[in-house]
């Protein structure tokens, strides 16, 4: 997460959308040790900052070589996105290649209180 930087939001103010897809993320089964593919959405409005995407991209390739769950690793994105930009709201859905003829997509929601 050291990676994430931001950068001022230049419309304070106003709510729009982002929305950054990333069409190659890779991790690991952590039982098998297989390699996941998934496409990682990120849709979010922002705050007073928003989010770098070359610093985004490497941030990613911090998990090619990770052993974690969908599940985890879709929350974890979710967490570490919030926690650097604190916007004022964002969803993380994670759509996961097929494997043993099942496919999987995961969705983590943060709403600003």
């Amino acid at each position: 997460m050291d990676r994430l930087e931001t950068f001022p939001n230049p419309a304070v103010g106003r709510q729009y959308r982002i929305k950054h897809i990333l069409h190659e993320f890779t991790s690991v089964c952590p039982l098998t040790g297989l390699p996941d593919f998934a496409t990682v959405t990120i849709d979010y409005v922002p705050d007073a900052i928003c989010l770098e995407l070359k610093a985004l991209k490497y941030y990613f390739l911090e998990f090619r070589n990770m052993g974690i769950f969908y599940e985890a690793v879709t929350n974890k994105i979710l967490d570490d996105l919030v926690e650097r930009c604190n916007p004022i709201e964002m969803t993380i859905t994670t759509d996961w290649g097929v494997r043993g003829g099942m496919s999987s997509v995961i969705t983590a929601q943060y709403r600003k209180q």
